[in-house]
This record gives structure tokens, C-alpha cells and sequence, in this order.
């Protein structure tokens, strides 16, 4: 019983972390924190490391935060969160950064319905430099209208 509870438990953080990624990105990056996130809208830097790239660490840091509070105390929910944050960074980085953005070069032949309709969402996105007009959506759900046939 305690599996299907840790297996419910990472399920529904990983699927929290699609809220939180939204939320973070529209009210935060785009917000209070532009300072870190613009260099990742209009690159000014020949850097492959960008100031957004702060926002991952923070995500680690609470992500092993969860897990170490779990290894060291009876919280045993530590571990399914902490691995759950863990799993959607992971796939966001994936996403995100290789898949879209293609920091590494890998995935580029991609061409299914559904890598077509994130990469066209995430161009309109990034088609406003600026701090304010950018739409925001998570990286798993995104608006049907970009799935275009």
C-alpha cells in the first residue's frame, strides 16, 4: 500500500511541477526575476551558460531539500516529491533545452505532430523579447492550436 501511495505521490508532484513551471515562468521569470531570465529570450552573451539557468539550480536545491529531510527523518513523502521535482526538471531539461532549444545536438529529425506543435508554441513565446506580452504555458500541456496537422 505504501508503493501506491509513493507512486501517487510522484505522479501528482510531476504533474504540480507543469503548474509550477507555468506559474514561475509568467509570474517570476517574467516578472520580478527578468533580469535572469531575458539573456534566455535575446541572447547577448557567447556563453553556453545562461542566467536562466539560475532558475534549475533553485528547482535542484528544493528537489534534494525533500530528499535529504527524507533520508534523515520519518517524512518518507520527501522521497516521492523530491523525486518527482527531480523527474520534471529532468524532462524539462529535455524538452526545453535539448529537444527545443538544442543545446546539445540531438532530437533535430524530430518531426511527429506533437514535437511540431511545442516547438511553434514555444517560437511564438519566444517571438517577444521583452518582460511583458509573452504567453506562457507549461512545457506538457500547450494550447491545441498550435497542433496543427
Amino acid at each position: 500500500m505504501k508503493l501506491f501511495f509513493w507512486i501517487l505521490i510522484f505522479l501528482g508532484t510531476f504533474s504540480i511541477m507543469e503548474f509550477m513551471a507555468w506559474f514561475t515562468h509568467k509570474y517570476v521569470m517574467h516578472g520580478f526575476l527578468w533580469s535572469l531570465h531575458k539573456d534566455h529570450h535575446k541572447k547577448e552573451h557567447d556563453s553556453w551558460f545562461e542566467r536562466n539557468d539560475f532558475f534549475f539550480i533553485f528547482y535542484a536545491v528544493v528537489s534534494m531539500s525533500f530528499i535529504m529531510t527524507a533520508s534523515t527523518t520519518t517524512f518518507w513523502y520527501g522521497w516521492p516529491i523530491g523525486f518527482g521535482i527531480m523527474a520534471y526538471g529532468a524532462t524539462y531539461f529535455l524538452v526545453h533545452d535539448i529537444f527545443i532549444h538544442q543545446r546539445f545536438k540531438i532530437f533535430r529529425n524530430a518531426n511527429n505532430w506533437y514535437a511540431k506543435g511545442v516547438r511553434r508554441a514555444h517560437k511564438m513565446h519566444h517571438k517577444h523579447l521583452g518582460k511583458g506580452d509573452g504567453e506562457c504555458f507549461g512545457m506538457l500541456f500547450v494550447p491545441f492550436k498550435y497542433f496543427k496537422k
